[in-house]
């Protein structure tokens, strides 16, 4: 049963309506994972039966002049407005991740010609880091790795000892995966700006959870998935920002017949389109576009600034709570709820053999290497208890 002060903090959550909106997991205790992947809506598993019913069942091929063609800039508004601090006609959905940062990279780079360097980090997502030292290796460039704190992660400070009038890119997680520090956007991109480098930010771990008002602090690019806190399901279509200033400077290296100014003309010679749309390249994913849909809509009627003091209360509640029950664990996030984003990372020697354990007993949270469980609390489907029983099972578990 959840304590008394569980209970309390659930009774006055302020979004405590919107977990019912969530399709309900059979034997799932406490679900810790929101970070890794969303729960689905309800309002998305029958948005994608109508839609295979009536849209693709029903209008075949005539739903690419109804709507489907424009979806990922539309959608790409709607992330603008309510999720990037974005104005119309700098998002777009398309491709996957990995797949944009190439995109971007690659352009971003074209556009500062004479600079040899880009910065990142080691602490940074696998993809992100092979796919710059991919880039590097075709072009001869070279990587200036960062080595932040394991529990924090990349500061202005440390970017500004490491640019010069070398320096082309920065590429760096606004949230980092393992420890969930929340990086000074807004700092870090100033410092690269001042030497003339681009700013590149992966989006991944607070899109839909953290506000990041893109056109405010003066980003340049950014890269999201759309399967975290976002909602769209394993594999959903990620997003791409690009500043409108960049728009008709930056040139994307994947040329495809949906980035074309003329797709159905199918003419000889690629001229890219007009704005954001140039960035894209095939055929979108119009059916796995469908819970993205309901998501944004859903934050938009939560708000992400009272999603993001959800968050943090739920953070606070769950360090709270490992402080008291797992004294041998340590913390291996931010103390401070203004320097984290939504999950928390434990370090604990035995946790990789628990792990197993603790998913057969309905309590999921995930596991990196070397030694950490991530705490993710997803502020609009995760209740108080859930990470009151998730913790409780931890502490059973080393127990055990």
């Amino acid at each position: 049963m959840p304590s008394d002060r569980a209970r309390s903090l659930d009774a006055t959550d302020p979004l405590r309506a919107y977990r019912g909106r969530f399709v309900p997991s059979e034997g799932v205790v406490a679900y810790l994972d929101g970070n890794s992947l969303g729960r689905p809506l309800t309002a998305s598993v029958e948005r994608l039966d109508r839609f295979a019913r009536e849209e693709w069942g029903g209008r075949l091929i005539r739903g690419w002049d109804e709507g489907w063609l424009d979806l990922p800039l539309i959608l790409g508004d709607a992330l603008g407005e309510h999720v990037l601090g974005a104005a119309p006609g700098q998002v777009a959905v398309a491709d996957s991740t990995s797949v944009l940062i190439y995109k971007l990279a690659r352009a971003a780079l074209d556009a500062r010609p004479g600079r040899d360097e880009v910065i990142v980090d080691r602490g940074n997502f696998p993809s992100d880091r092979y796919l710059l030292e991919g880039i590097a290796a075709e072009r001869g460039l070279t990587l200036r790795w960062l080595d932040p704190d394991p529990a924090g992660g990349v500061t202005p400070e440390a970017v500004a000892d490491a640019v010069s009038e070398r320096t082309a890119l920065g590429l760096f997680s606004s949230v980092a995966y393992r420890s969930g520090h929340l990086a000074d956007m807004r700092g870090i991109t100033t410092v690269l700006h001042d030497a003339g480098a681009l700013a590149m930010w992966d989006l991944c771990h607070s899109a839909g959870v953290v506000p990041t008002p893109l056109d405010a602090w003066g980003v340049d690019l950014a890269v999201g998935c759309g399967y975290k806190y976002l909602n769209g399901g394993p594999g959903a279509p990620a997003f791409l920002y690009v500043r409108r200033e960049l728009q008709g400077e930056l040139r994307q290296p994947v040329q495809g017949w949906m980035g074309s100014h003329a797709p159905f003309e199918m003419g000889q010679g690629y001229r890219p389109a007009d704005g954001i749309r140039g960035f894209l390249t095939g055929t979108p994913p119009i059916l796995a576009m469908q819970p993205l849909v309901d998501m944004v809509a859903l934050i938009a009627e939560a708000g992400l600034d009272v999603i993001r003091a959800k968050s943090i209360a739920l953070t606070e509640y769950a360090i709270e709570l490992v402080d008291a029950e797992l004294p041998d664990a340590r913390l291996a996030s931010p103390s401070d709820p203004a320097q984290r984003g939504g999950h928390v990372t434990i370090d604990h020697p035995r946790f990789a053999e628990l792990l197993p354990r603790l998913w057969a007993a309905g309590v999921i949270p995930d596991f990196r290497r070397p030694d950490g469980l991530r705490l993710g609390c997803s502020p609009l489907s995760t209740s108080f208890a859930e990470v009151e029983a998730g913790v409780h099972a931890i502490r059973e578990a080393l127990a055990a």
